[in-house]
């Protein structure tokens, strides 16, 4: 017979990966808006657009961030089967991708490769003269 304690975690956690997907909704929806409302802001100026779809894209992120964090906890708390383990592996690949590739355009690299930085400069002692 399971106690009082095991039969609460379950509704608990749900309830837990429930408000984290929610959290992670809402982070989309308001970063969404407030990258439009920058947006029209600075409609009439030089990379508006870019910088437009990078904060949606930030959003965006965020956002897929919480909602795979939302599915682990329901997956590994709630209901741990081969099937549901097997749905959020998918899941997650494909989340995993869409940030990849979000990760491409707001950054202007893939995640492996070295920030772009000023140029390095040579050291006095490398000169040859």
């Amino acid at each position: 017979m399971e106690t009082v304690a095991a039969t609460g975690f379950k509704p608990f956690m749900e309830s837990v990966g429930n408000g984290i997907d929610a959290f992670g909704v809402t982070v989309i929806v308001v970063g969404a808006g407030c990258a439009t409302l920058i947006f029209l802001a600075r409609l009439f100026r030089d990379g508006a657009y870019r910088q437009y779809r990078q904060n949606l894209a930030r959003a965006i992120l965020l956002g897929l961030e919480l909602l795979i964090a939302g599915d682990i906890i329901r997956t590994v708390a709630v209901d741990p089967t081969m099937e549901n383990a097997a749905v959020l592996g998918v899941i997650v690949l494909i989340r995993t991708f869409l940030s990849t590739t979000l990760q491409l355009e707001v950054e202007g690299r893939w995640p492996w490769q070295q920030e772009k930085g000023p140029e390095k400069t040579r050291n006095a002692s490398d000169s040859s003269i």
